[in-house]
């Protein structure tokens, strides 16, 4: 009993760390959302102020937004990730250095990326050079629909090489002798993945979903840099809402916004979670 509450007694000083900087904010953050006015004349009235926020075009375009470049980024960052992990795991006798090459992008600073995309996609940046020396249209790049993919396409950049070493690992914990094994039954390299790769590195699989989960969201870092307050309706992301709400000291709209952000971020490593659990029931 004396061990217990030995124990107890230094984790209570992360515990009152916790609960005063996380739990209670967070707590203070939900009754917001559940009520109106400030203070003393707050007043509860349910989930009203959730009806009214998805009545709001400008929240709305910030939340299909999200979903849109979450939908779209981690499966093909998964994807990539996965391509380069083969390659890298056959060729790493041959080129030993391209392993950190491919962090690279993860550690380059805000700055340098912002100034990247500048150069490459600013109206009098390369691509447009390229395109008037070939004699084609120039193109409004960061200030048109293609300004998402052009955020895309930085997002995958940037994150990818943090997944392929993830994935990477997860590849080189897999005996060679399975894959003989496979291909003396005749299987075939979508049989081997299924059968051999997959339940061999799906712990590899789920830390590189989580890792490209919050890099999804710190890539907004990049797009406010890039587009300001107010970038053209295609990236205009949730933390773009919650960033302009705050501004506006609107701390209703605030909040409900950060419940419904939270609640996708949970749900999302909530399925992941449940997607664990349900391989380690399987292999015991």
């Amino acid at each position: 009993m004396k061990r217990a509450w030995k124990g107890y007694a230094l984790i209570l000083p992360m515990l009152a760390g916790f609960l005063l900087f996380y739990v209670i904010p967070f707590g203070q953050v939900v009754w917001d959302s559940l009520s109106q006015g400030t203070g003393k004349s707050q007043l509860f009235v349910g989930l009203e102020n959730y009806s009214r926020m998805f009545q709001n075009n400008m929240f709305l375009t910030a939340f299909g937004n999200t979903l849109k470049f979450l939908g779209i980024g981690l499966p093909l960052i998964l994807i990539l990730a996965y391509a380069l992990a083969l390659f890298l795991k056959s060729q790493s006798r041959r080129f030993p250095l391209l392993r950190p090459v491919f962090l690279l992008p993860y550690v380059m600073p805000v700055a340098g990326t912002v100034l990247l995309v500048d150069l490459l996609f600013s109206e009098r940046g390369l691509t447009n050079r390229l395109l008037m020396a070939l004699g084609l249209p120039l193109g409004d790049w960061l200030q048109s629909q293609t300004a998402f993919w052009v955020m895309l396409l930085l997002y995958l950049w940037k994150s990818t090489g943090y997944a392929v070493v993830l994935l990477l690992s997860g590849l080189l914990t897999i005996p060679p002798e399975h894959y003989q094994v496979a291909q003396v039954e005749g299987a075939s390299a979508l049989q081997t993945f299924r059968w051999v790769t997959l339940p061999q590195m799906w712990y590899a699989l789920f830390l590189a979903l989580v890792f490209s989960l919050i890099n999804a969201f710190k890539c907004f870092r990049e797009i406010f840099l890039v587009g300001g307050e107010h970038p053209h309706e295609s990236v205009y992301m949730l933390q773009h809402f919650l960033n302009n709400s705050f501004e506006n000291l609107n701390y209703q709209r605030l909040s409900v916004a950060s419940v419904l952000l939270f609640l996708v971020i949970a749900l999302g490593l909530g399925l992941c979670a449940l997607w664990v659990l349900r391989k380690e029931g399987a292999r015991s």
